[in-house]
């Protein structure tokens, strides 16, 4: 079964990134109640906001899902 870490790993990618929700949600373009949702585990990001995570990140979106370590 596969697991994924979206939650957990963009947490810790905002702590090493020194971002917080209102920031990271100004410079993806998405409203900060999504940044919030996904942190919480009730929503997941879309493929657009995966690509957009992941780019503001400068990381792939496996492991940005957990496929791949961080």
């Amino acid at each position: 079964m596969i697991e994924i870490k979206i939650a957990e790993n963009l947490r810790q990618l905002m702590k090493d990134c020194n971002v917080n929700q209102v920031q990271l949600a100004k410079e993806i373009g998405v409203a900060q109640s999504a940044v919030s949702a996904w942190l919480h585990n009730l929503k997941e990001p879309s493929i657009t906001s995966l690509w957009l995570l992941a780019d503001y990140f400068n990381c792939n979106v496996d492991e940005l899902i957990g496929r791949h370590n961080i």
